[in-house]
């Protein structure tokens, strides 16, 4: 079997896989990052999405030996060593951005790829465009978009901290 040599969160892993064996089954089963959702199983509804080498990939669609070398980020791995939240985690829970919780991981790492490939900002339609390739069963988006908002001007540094949820 192959083995496939990463960084996940910032620590080197040796991992041991069949060849068949796709990303998100490596995070979740030979790591126990369990943070990583499968949602669907046809890459639809975005809740594996992780970071690979900065970009957003729904892990559920690549294979764990493409990953060789890179450095894989997931929702585990955002928070600061102290616990700080992520200014896209700290809005997505200051502006009740979820309900049952389940597409939230893979809501999060998206909007924090598109807001980082967007520097100049985003409107609410383009944040809303953006997030295609996301499901949400449970809310209306419009939380959502108001924290992806949010924590724009905070991770460009326009804002020092996040303006309060009405």
């Amino acid at each position: 079997m192959p083995t496939v040599n990463l960084t996940v969160n910032g620590q080197r892993q040796s991992v041991e896989v069949e060849g068949r064996t796709l990303l998100v089954e490596l995070l979740r089963e030979k790591l126990r990052l369990t943070g990583t959702h499968v949602g669907c199983d046809t890459s639809q509804c975005g809740a594996c999405v992780v970071h690979v080498d900065g970009d957003s990939v729904k892990s559920c669609t690549m294979l764990a030996v493409q990953a060789e070398g890179t450095s894989v980020t997931t929702i585990e791995g955002l928070a600061a060593t102290d616990g700080t939240l992520h200014p896209m985690q700290e809005a997505f829970r200051e502006y009740h951005a979820l309900q049952c919780g389940f597409c939230t991981p893979g809501m999060v790492m998206s909007a924090i790829d598109l807001v980082q490939k967007h520097p100049q900002g985003l409107s609410e339609p383009e944040i809303r465009e953006g997030l295609e390739g996301n499901l949400c069963r449970c809310t209306g988006y419009h939380n959502i978009v108001k924290a992806i908002a949010a924590a724009q001007d905070v991770m460009h540094g326009r804002r020092a901290e996040l303006a309060r949820a009405e």
